[in-house]
C-alpha cells in the first residue's frame, strides 16, 4: 500500500515500513549524460540513463533524441537523479549544494578536487571545527557541492 511516492506503508497505515528519503534531482541543459557519465567515473556506483530516444508514446524530435529523459546514480544507497530540462528552459542552480559525505579524509579530497576540476573552488578543502574534510566547489556542469568527512567515532 502506498501513501505517496517513496513511502510505503504497513497494514493498519500510520507506520512506515521504510523511512521516506530526499533525493536531488538535478536539470541539465543537454548535457546531464556527460555529467552523470562523470560523477559515476568519480562515486562509482550504479549508473542508468535513459535517453528521449527511448521513451515510449513520445515523438521525440531528432535534434533532442539524446538528450536525458532520466538519470539515476545509486552510490552505496543514495540517490542522485538528474534530466535535461527542455531547450531555452535551463536555469542555474542556486540556493542548493549537494552534499556528499565519506569517511575517509583522503576519498574526500580526491573526491573534491575531481569534482572542482574544470569548475570553481568556493571553499577549499580542509579541515573545520565540524569534520576533519570539508570543501565546497561548483563542478564544471555548474553543480554547486559540499564534500565532507564524518567526525571519527
Amino acid at each position: 500500500m502506498s501513501s505517496g511516492p517513496g513511502r510505503r506503508l504497513n497494514g493498519n497505515d500510520t507506520t512506515p515500513e521504510e523511512p521516506m528519503g530526499f533525493h536531488p534531482y538535478l536539470n541539465f541543459d543537454g548535457n546531464c549524460r556527460e555529467a552523470f557519465t562523470r560523477y559515476h567515473e568519480i562515486l562509482g556506483g550504479d549508473l542508468v540513463i535513459l535517453p528521449m530516444s527511448e521513451v515510449p508514446d513520445i515523438e521525440v524530435p531528432p535534434e533532442h533524441a539524446d538528450r536525458v529523459m532520466h538519470a539515476a546514480l545509486t552510490v552505496d544507497g543514495d540517490v542522485l537523479m538528474a534530466s535535461d530540462v527542455p531547450p531555452g528552459e535551463h536555469v542555474t542552480a542556486s540556493g542548493i549544494y549537494v552534499n556528499y559525505t565519506v569517511a575517509d579524509p583522503a576519498e574526500a579530497e580526491r573526491v573534491f578536487k575531481e569534482l572542482a576540476d574544470g569548475g570553481a573552488i568556493i571553499m577549499p578543502i580542509g579541515p573545520t571545527f565540524w569534520s576533519p574534510m570539508f570543501g565546497m566547489c561548483t563542478d564544471r556542469f555548474g553543480i554547486p557541492w559540499m564534500v565532507n568527512t564524518d567526525q571519527p567515532q
